[in-house]
């Protein structure tokens, strides 16, 4: 019998009462310091009956910052505001990982230590702006990382990680999507160094692989997972030959064990034709999460048919609280009002009502 979206699942020793996963999503309900805020508390509690929670984007350190009002994983103060939530989640049943980001140049000098240029694998300009705490502002030219700083930026990842087991987490996700320092370091369009951290795709690979080398003996593979985004043009990303580059990618990281896979398919945008993503998840031997407009249809269809294993959903969640309820129930969605999405405050978070019980 072909499992459903309501199935359970297992990563490794982790057991999921469904298939449906909440994505991570930038929220900027931390305080300026970027704690977690009791705010978040119930706003993580509410959506607890997800299969799997992915916590949003957690800057793991001040130089991987770039947004206002982001919860941080580097500091102590940090870890108990997210020991909190997790403890919330916990308590009503629901499993809890924790997404760990370094922005790279989606960041500006004002979240910098000495107000220094963002860091990134090559001196190329994002075009737009950034919000800062002080409005928007135009992005600057990062400042390529030196090899001797690598190191520092593993060791980085790898504090996070210790800081989230800490918080009590279920386990991670390395975020290599979406144009942050990771991605910037895996696309041909923002990687152009000669080193060893550049070039073919052994090369821009290296720094995924030498993150994970660091965090996996923390957590032990099967509570690990990594998030890609082969074509998503967000934060000025692209790609000569997407294909073969993250066929390449998934190949490598199928050796691993972990616990997932966490594919962000298409564009956000929805301006480009997505690629056979199918291709791609036959390359990988091991939970295969499919992200990106999905429906409860599409979702038990790609679920049915092998596809995906679990199909993780962004603003459905945020408007909908109970969203397997719905699911379940057949019950219209809620749609969510996208001015709140990162004002800050209770409205368009935690005010969302839940659908009656049957």
């Amino acid at each position: 019998m072909s499992p459903t979206l309501f199935s359970p699942l297992r990563l490794g020793n982790i057991h999921l009462r469904n298939r449906v996963v909440m994505a991570p999503m930038t929220r900027n309900r931390a305080d300026e310091a970027g704690v977690p805020t009791d705010l978040m508390v119930e706003y993580y509690r509410q959506r607890s009956t997800a299969g799997l929670i992915i916590a949003e984007s957690s800057p793991i350190s001040a130089q991987g910052t770039g947004y206002p009002f982001t919860p941080g994983i580097y500091t102590e103060s940090q870890a108990s505001g997210w020991k909190k939530i997790v403890e919330a989640v916990h308590a009503e049943g629901g499993i809890i990982f924790l997404q760990l980001q370094h922005c790279g140049r989606i960041s500006h000098p004002d979240y910098q230590p000495n107000s220094a240029a963002p860091v990134a694998p090559s001196k190329i300009l994002p075009s737009g702006q950034v919000y800062t705490y002080s409005g928007l502002k135009d992005f600057v030219p990062p400042r390529p990382l030196e090899l001797s700083e690598i190191p520092s930026v593993i060791s980085q990842f790898e504090c996070a990680a210790r800081f989230a087991r800490i918080a009590g987490f279920d386990g991670i996700e390395v975020h290599g999507a979406n144009g942050y320092l990771i991605d910037q370091f895996l696309r041909d369009g923002t990687n152009l160094r000669s080193d060893a951290y550049g070039g073919n795709q052994q090369g821009r690979m290296r720094l995924l692989n030498e993150v994970l080398d660091a965090v996996i003996p923390i957590w032990g593979a099967e509570a690990v997972g990594v998030r890609l985004s082969p074509q998503n043009a967000f934060n000025s990303m692209s790609d000569s030959d997407p294909m073969g580059h993250f066929c390449y990618f998934t190949e490598q990281l199928s050796n691993r064990a972990l616990g997932y896979l966490h594919i962000l398919e298409g564009d956000m945008s929805g301006s480009v034709e997505p690629l056979d993503y199918s291709e791609i998840r036959s390359r990988y031997r091991g939970n295969y999460i499919a992200n990106n407009g999905y429906s409860k249809i599409s979702a038990e269809n790609a679920i049915k048919n092998g596809r995906a294993d679990l199909v993780a959903f962004g603003s459905p969640f945020i408007a909908n609280p109970d969203l397997i309820h719905r699911f379940i129930e057949n019950i219209p969605l809620s749609e969510p009002n996208s001015d709140y999405f990162y004002m800050g405050g209770a409205s368009g978070y935690v005010d969302y009502e839940s659908a009656p019980a049957p």
